[in-house]
């Protein structure tokens, strides 16, 4: 399955859970692709302790799972983007909701 996760959002828990999806579908062997949207962007800046957002975005991404990131919700934050925020199209959200079988917003 081609499973493609749009992330809107910087709550720990929601965005946390959001990643265990990923990585589990990962695990199952299926192709997952991130879109960071809006807030989602800030996923860098996600600290908690209980939710270690961060090590868990890097084991997706270690796993194979792919991030993209609103170029504009990154412009507006002054932020040229990461690894696992990397600088994106509007054309690149219509492709992860185009070629996906399953598509989750959060």
């Amino acid at each position: 399955m081609k499973l493609g996760i749009v992330i809107t959002q910087a709550d720990p828990e929601t965005v946390f859970n959001a990643l265990r999806l990923a990585s589990y579908s990962l695990q199952q062997g299926d192709q997952v692709r991130i879109f960071l949207s809006g807030r989602g962007v800030e996923i860098d800046e996600i600290a908690d302790a209980k939710f270690d957002v961060k090590k868990l975005a890097r084991e997706v991404l270690d796993a194979g799972g792919e991030f993209l990131a609103c170029g504009a919700c990154l412009k507006l934050r002054e932020s040229e983007g990461s690894e696992i925020c990397p600088l994106s199209t509007l054309k690149d959200l219509y492709e992860v909701i185009r070629d996906s079988d399953k598509v989750i917003t959060v």
